[in-house]
């Protein structure tokens, strides 16, 4: 375990990557996956959870809702949005926990 991922141990041990497949998968009603079919590093587009355009839109609210996180532009979610890994880091340095 890194130690990014050492900081965000919230109750029940969970990271916060495995925090964020967890939502993805709930929010977005996403069957047949479960989060530890998931590897950090799996792109969200075009990958094993086949998000779309309408997808991205909702997953700006999961950030917004649990997290406090505004994505501001497009630009800033593409890269937000690459992978749990790049999500995650957004979130960290965000939050200011790099």
């Amino acid at each position: 375990m890194n130690t990014d991922q050492v900081t965000d141990l919230k109750e029940g041990g969970m990271t916060l990557e495995e925090q964020l497949k967890g939502l993805i998968i709930a929010e977005l009603k996403i069957k047949d996956i479960e989060p530890a079919d998931l590897t950090d590093d799996d792109p969200l587009f075009g990958g094993k959870l086949g998000l779309d355009s309408l997808d991205a839109v909702e997953l700006v609210v999961v950030l917004k809702k649990h997290f406090g996180i505004d994505i501001k532009d497009r630009n800033e979610a593409r890269v937000c949005f690459e992978t749990i890994a790049t999500m995650a880091a957004h979130i960290r340095a965000r939050r200011g926990n790099v």
